[in-house]
This record gives C-alpha cells, sequence and structure tokens, in this order.
C-alpha cells in the first residue's frame, strides 16, 4: 500500500478535517455510511440528473429536483432509529404510487412546503439529525444526454445504458443540458475549503461524471488544495462501462473534466468467488482490473487492498474499510 501525505496535524481533531464526497446512487450513500463512523464533518454533494424510478415519476409530475440520491445520502449520515430509517426507505407495492419511496415523498412535501429543494433538504436533515451536510449540486432542472461512438445521441440518464445495450455502442461522452447549469454556491464553497475531496464510487457515467459537467464544480476540484482521491468501482457496470479497466474509469473522469482533478486512486484487489463471479459474467459485468504503469503514467499514485463485500449476491465495497483506509493514509488517527 502506498500511504498519501497527512493533512492534518496531531493538534487538530479529526472533526476538524473537511470531507467532501461527490457522487450519487448507492455507491455514495455506502461511503457515507462508513465514513460518518469517524467524523461529522462529512459534505456530501449529489448528482440532479437521475430521471429514472420513483424519483423521476416526481422529477416529472412535481417539477422538483429528482429526491432519490438526495433522500439516501440523507439516510446514509442520520442519526436516526432503525425503523424510522425502514419507513423512509419504504417502497409501496401496489396501486398508483408502486415502487415509490416514502422517503422521496416525504422530500416532497418537505419541498412543497418551502422556498426552494434546498430549504427541504435542510428541514429534512434537521428532522432526521444528519451529521454532516447533503447538498445537490445544482438546483437546475439538469438533464443528462450521451453521444455514443456510433453518433447516435441518446437523452435522458435512465436511457443511456439501454441505448448501449440495444446499439451495441459504447459511450464517447456525456453532456448536460443547460450547459451553463449553475453549481449550488454551498457546494463550490465546500470544495473549496475541503481538506479531502473524494470522487465516488458509482456509475461512473450517470452518477460521477455529471457533477463534473457542472463547470464551476470542475474548476473548483482543480483550483482546491485538497488531496483528491478517487474511489474506483470493483465491477464493470454493463451498458456503462464494459470492459473498462481502472485506468479507463480515470480517463474518462479527466477527458470530461478537461483537467487533472485526481491525485490518488483506490483500487480493490479482493477477488469474489467463482459462482458469483459466473453470474457477474452471465450479466456481462466482471471484476475492474488495474494496470499499476498506466495509473503512474497519468501521475496518480494507487492506494491498494480487498475493499470487496457481497450482500443479497450484489458485489458492493467495504465502506468500513475504505473509510478505515482514507483516514489512516490522509489523517492521523
Amino acid at each position: 500500500m502506498m500511504f498519501g501525505q497527512k493533512i492534518i496535524d496531531y493538534e487538530k481533531s479529526i472533526d476538524d478535517t473537511k470531507i467532501v464526497v461527490i457522487g450519487g446512487g448507492t455507491g455514495l450513500s455506502t461511503i457515507l455510511r462508513g465514513l460518518k463512523a469517524f467524523t461529522s464533518n462529512i459534505t456530501a454533494i449529489v448528482t440532479v440528473a437521475d430521471d429514472g424510478g420513483g424519483s423521476g415519476v416526481l422529477r416529472h409530475d412535481l417539477g422538483m429536483i429528482p429526491p432519490g440520491d438526495i433522500r439516501n445520502c440523507i439516510l446514509a449520515l442520520a442519526d436516526t432509529e432503525p425503523v424510522m430509517e425502514e419507513l423512509l426507505q419504504y417502497r409501496f407495492k401496489e396501486g398508483i404510487l408502486k415502487n415509490q419511496s416514502f422517503g422521496n415523498l416525504f422530500l416532497a412535501a418537505m419541498d412543497g412546503i418551502s422556498e426552494n429543494f434546498m430549504e427541504a433538504v435542510r428541514k429534512m436533515s434537521y428532522v432526521l439529525a444528519v451529521k454532516g451536510k447533503v447538498l445537490p449540486v445544482s438546483l437546475d432542472k439538469i438533464t443528462l444526454k450521451a453521444k455514443l461512438k456510433n453518433g447516435q445521441i441518446v437523452s435522458g440518464e435512465s436511457n443511456i445504458p439501454k441505448a448501449v445495450i440495444e446499439s451495441r455502442s459504447g459511450i464517447d461522452s456525456v453532456f448536460i443540458e443547460p450547459k451553463n447549469a449553475k453549481a449550488l454556491y454551498e457546494a463550490v464553497i465546500a470544495i473549496r475549503e475541503a481538506d479531502i475531496v473524494i470522487l465516488g464510487p458509482g456509475s461512473l457515467y450517470t452518477s460521477i461524471i455529471p457533477n463534473i459537467l457542472v463547470n464551476e464544480i470542475s474548476d473548483e476540484l482543480y483550483k482546491t488544495k485538497a488531496v483528491k482521491v478517487y474511489i474506483s468501482n470493483i465491477m464493470t457496470q454493463r451498458g456503462e462501462t464494459d470492459g473498462y479497466n481502472v485506468s479507463e474509469h480515470i480517463n474518462a473522469i479527466l477527458n470530461h473534466a478537461g483537467k487533472d482533478i485526481i491525485d490518488y486512486v483506490i483500487v480493490n484487489t479482493g477477488t469474489i468467488d467463482k459462482e458469483l463471479e459466473k453470474r457477474y459474467l452471465e450479466e456481462e459485468a466482471s471484476i475492474v482490473n488495474f494496470c499499476e504503469k498506466e495509473i503512474n503514467n497519468l501521475n496518480i499514485k494507487i492506494i491498494k487492498g480487498d475493499f470487496v463485500k457481497v450482500k443479497n449476491e450484489h458485489v458492493r465495497h467495504d465502506a468500513d474499510k475504505i473509510s478505515s483506509v482514507i483516514m489512516k493514509n490522509f489523517i492521523d488517527i
């Protein structure tokens, strides 16, 4: 393991260290659960490009920012009883609310009694005693689009993987509309004042990159003096990163940011059992491999470890191990 440069001294407490985590989906909320065991000084900056599932329904019906990823991050950082989390994660099984999350409806109701979506997020965070902050990357209504390698343009975050699979053509690039979407001011300041900024893990093109397509975010990531760490995915994702290795993940981020915004990459060296690997291969997904030389050529330092955790037959990052590695490498604990 290659150890990073410590960013605080022994006279400074862990809670004085400002950590910003950027992404979306289950990957972001997973890492937040691990980090909150060490510190409450966490800010999550969350993509707002989601347009599928229950979030997509509320986005289209109510014209609100999609609440799903925000909800998951709030719950990840909340100090609440298990029954409350179970309630907020509950999905209705029938009727017009089928597949809708109660937590989404809760946040939608908060949005209805608030001046804007950010105020709704603050109110929900207060009610659930959140440790840290959860911030949408923007309050603009952002649509994610992709240009495939065959030249096809696909509109909508949820449509991109489907189009890749159907056309058998990979993603060339993604972009957002409006192109001049304005970053939430609090998100910009959080990056500017951060000691550590973490990208990922999560869906490369639909959870991580949409955040850095907001110009002020990529600009601040380039200018910040924080240590910038990318947590690479453990498995490839069908319709997004088929066959990608770690350096291809990194290059996609750097190409979309237009500048160098990664200092370290955390990569997985763990394996999964043959039966589970076979099931993933049947779904056209596999473990993300890495070549140290390729990553070193990008002037990015590598931190390696076995971070595999299997839950309900799905491969996830072990949030406790990842968080411990971050603390030990960059913070004196």
